[in-house]
Order: structure tokens, then C-alpha cells, then sequence
């Protein structure tokens, strides 16, 4: 037993002895190879340092890590690394995409490495032209590297490197061409080819490509031709301030003043009109949003009830009356009042075209329409919002029709013959002469 434990103790010194000089002569042999050993005091790891993570995720996208830690291992470097503020807020956005395509990789590694230099340089030896590791050219003169100037001289220093800040990313002339072409290619490629002139069908003339309309001004086409061309078809689109920006929220507003008529009372049929049997609420809302003004004159419950089955039944009947009660104005009780009372009647337009909402000063009030289908503004301003105005009224309008002119019973025809009309002269001479003459009988 005893001779065995000699001989175990012997051997575990054996392997101690022989790890302490494998550990001495690794230690003592340089790496040649370029494998590399990183610890923490490399500059490699100050890269992580919170002024240039932007840079460091950069180059870990690039898959420089490995390259970078073989330059490390062969000898000190020197980068020139741009502040997180430069890649965030100053780069272009268009650019940074395209370093950031996976086709664009060799783009993207070129440039991290034009910011790298295979050798230590100081802020004192900062000057003449030196080589990257991507084999470009960096020409130092006052206090700059290829026109950027250095912000931040010898801010990390590491036994194996040093970190210049820059206040901007250094792009090399071959990636600025790569990107150029890239970028025309894509311009090219989303080019349409141009056909035919289109036609409006609204206007039947050329459509031109419209002119920037700005925020609040008045719609370029008349309210008319706006108009959805039936209630069985799509609302036509009319350029006008809402476009795809929508600076009036007209269903926002059309929903609002519907709201009011119901919480209002005495205006429900007027709303079920609006809403359920037409899709005149989601026409007025586009209206709206396109930049036009209405004025409602909405006819209470009471009034409604007055319509009978066959005034509602015909197809786009319903349509038809309440465009008759839109009015392409806005008009407050105010408004109208006054201009009845300095012009004594008033027609204004409607959206059924061409017929016209006549209006008059009667007993105080606005009345509207004529004989015994006219009607009395009886609930003045029950929704203003500069946009929509909503006045009741207690009637439903219609338009005037045209009397057909009666024909008068037709009786023997009775054909004249003109007598041939004869000059002065001949008239002088018959007196004269009496019927002596045959052109004088």
C-alpha cells in the first residue's frame, strides 16, 4: 500500500510540472497565427462604450467581428468610429437602409472598414495619408480625416488600439457609386410607362395632374359634379383639402349633427332618412371632407308624417327630397333672415339640380317654398359648426313644377291668302286713275 501511494504521489506531480510548462511556453510564444486573444482591455470591447454601440451593431451585422479580432491579434489598430448621434438622427435614412440588405453586405463591410487603420495613431501623428483596412485613402489635415472633423481625439486608448470620435461616418467612393446605381435602377424600374391621356369623366376634358391644394382652401370642382352620380353608384372623388389628409373630418361631423337631431327630439324620420333608407350621411360626410359647406333644412316628424306611400316609393324618391332640403351654402337663421329682409325673396341653390329653394320674409320668419307647400324655419340653428348648419323647418319642400300651358281647342283652319303688297307709286296712280289698270282690282 505504501508503494502504491508513492506512486500515485508521483504522478500527480508529474502533471503539475508538465501543465506549469505548457502554461509558461504558451504564454511565452507570441501568436502568430492571428487567432487572436481578446480580453476586456481591448479596444475591440470599448467599441460597446455608449458612444458608438451604433457602430459596434454595425459591424457585428458587417460579420467583422472575426476579421477585426485576426488585425487585433497581428498588430494595434486605430478607428474612427462616428457618436450614436451621427448614425441616428444625421444618416440618411434611405442609406442606412441599403447598407442594412442583405445584397449590399460587401457595401456595407467596405465601409466599417475604411474607419479602420492597421497601425496606432495617436492625435499627435494625425496628419499626411494613410491606408484602411478596405484599402482607401485617409488624408488628415487640420484637425480632420477626409473632411470630417474629429471631435473626439484619443477618446479610448487600449494597448492594442485607439478610438478617434468623428462627427460623421466616412463613406468611400465606391460604396457612394454602388449606392448611386442601386438607387437609379429602383427609380427606373418604378417608373410607369405613360398611354393614353385620361378623360374625366365629370368634365370630359384632359385630366391634368392636380395642383397642391393647401390646407382649408375651397374645393376646385363645383359641389355638382362632386356629386355621387345616383344613389345605386360609388361617390365620385373630388380633389378638393380633404384628399388623403382629411383636414375636415366630415363623417366625424355628419355623425355629430346626427347625433344632435336624434338627443334634439322631433327629428327622428329626418335622421332614419339619412342614415338607414339612403347613404346620403356617408355622401354629405365626403362632402365635407373635401372642403364643401351645406346648409340643412330638415323638415321635423310632424311633417314627415305628411308624406304618403307613393311620394316614398318610387326608386330614388327619398334621395330626391332630401336633396331638395341641402343647400350648397352655409346659412345661419341670421343669414337668412337678413337677406330676405333686404331682398325680399331669395332662391338658393340645391343639390337637386336645377331646381332651386326659393325663400321669403313672412310673419318674422324665413318662409320657405310657395302655396301651400311651403314651410316655416321653425327650429333656427339646431347644429352650426362652420361646416354643416341644420335648421328645422315644419315642412317638406318640393320643387315647382313646370304648368303645362293648356292647347287651345283647335277649330276650322282657315287658310289666308296675302294679298301682294304694292309700292307707293302704283298706290298714287289707282287713285288717280281708279281700276283702269288690272294690278289696281
Amino acid at each position: 500500500m505504501e508503494g502504491v501511494s508513492n506512486l500515485l504521489l508521483s504522478l500527480l506531480l508529474l502533471l503539475t510540472v508538465s501543465s506549469i510548462t505548457t502554461t509558461t511556453t504558451t504564454t511565452a510564444l507570441p501568436d502568430k497565427t492571428g487567432s487572436g486573444q481578446i480580453n476586456s482591455n481591448s479596444v475591440l470591447v470599448a467599441l460597446l462604450d455608449s458612444h458608438y454601440t451604433e457602430l459596434a451593431e454595425l459591424v457585428e451585422k458587417a460579420l467583422l467581428l472575426q476579421t477585426l479580432e485576426e488585425a487585433v491579434g497581428q498588430h494595434n489598430i486605430t478607428i474612427f468610429a462616428p457618436r450614436n448621434e451621427a448614425l441616428e438622427r444625421n444618416l440618411d435614412p434611405e442609406f442606412k437602409s441599403f447598407l442594412l440588405q442583405p445584397k449590399n453586405l460587401k457595401s456595407l463591410q467596405t465601409l466599417l472598414m475604411s474607419h479602420i487603420l492597421p497601425k496606432r495613431l495617436t492625435s499627435t501623428h494625425l496628419s499626411a495619408t494613410h491606408r484602411s483596412l478596405s484599402d482607401d485613402h485617409l488624408h488628415f489635415t487640420s484637425g480632420k480625416v477626409n473632411s470630417a472633423v474629429i471631435t473626439r481625439p484619443d477618446d479610448v486608448t487600449r494597448p492594442d488600439g485607439v478610438i478617434h470620435g468623428i462627427e460623421r461616418l466616412l463613406i468611400p467612393r465606391s460604396v457612394q457609386e454602388d449606392f448611386n446605381r442601386r438607387r437609379n435602377l429602383r427609380s427606373i424600374s418604378a417608373v410607369l410607362p405613360e398611354g393614353a391621356p385620361e378623360v374625366d369623366p365629370r368634365t370630359h376634358r384632359l385630366r391634368k395632374k392636380p395642383a397642391p391644394v393647401p390646407a382649408g382652401a375651397p374645393p376646385v370642382l363645383p359641389i355638382h359634379d362632386a356629386m355621387s352620380p345616383g344613389p345605386s353608384l360609388a361617390p365620385a372623388p373630388a380633389p378638393g383639402p380633404g384628399g388623403p389628409r382629411h383636414h375636415f373630418d366630415g363623417e366625424a361631423q355628419v355623425k355629430d349633427f346626427i347625433h344632435t337631431l336624434l338627443h334634439y327630439g322631433g327629428y327622428n324620420e329626418m335622421a332614419d332618412i339619412l342614415v338607414n333608407l339612403t347613404s346620403l350621411a356617408t355622401e354629405m360626410g365626403r362632402l365635407v371632407s373635401e372642403g364643401y359647406v351645406l346648409t340643412v333644412l330638415a323638415p321635423n316628424d310632424e311633417a314627415m308624417a305628411k308624406l304618403t306611400t307613393d311620394q316614398l316609393s318610387e326608386p330614388g324618391a327619398p334621395e330626391q327630397i332630401m336633396y331638395y332640403h341641402i343647400i350648397p351654402e352655409y346659412q345661419t337663421e341670421e343669414s337668412m333672415y337678413n337677406s330676405v329682409r333686404r331682398f325680399g325673396k331669395i332662391r338658393y341653390d340645391s343639390l337637386r339640380f336645377p331646381h332651386k329653394v326659393e325663400a321669403q320674409e313672412a310673419d318674422g320668419s324665413v318662409k320657405f317654398g310657395h302655396g301651400d307647400g311651403s314651410a316655416y324655419l321653425f327650429d333656427p340653428d339646431i347644429y352650426t359648426d362652420g361646416r354643416i348648419s341644420v335648421q328645422g323647418i315644419d315642412g317638406v319642400l318640393f320643387p315647382e313644377e313646370e304648368t303645362p300651358v293648356d292647347k287651345k281647342s283647335a277649330g276650322p283652319v282657315v287658310k289666308k291668302t296675302a294679298k301682294p303688297r304694292r309700292g307707293k307709286l302704283m298706290e298714287v296712280a289707282c287713285r288717280m286713275f281708279g281700276s283702269q289698270f288690272h294690278t289696281c282690282q
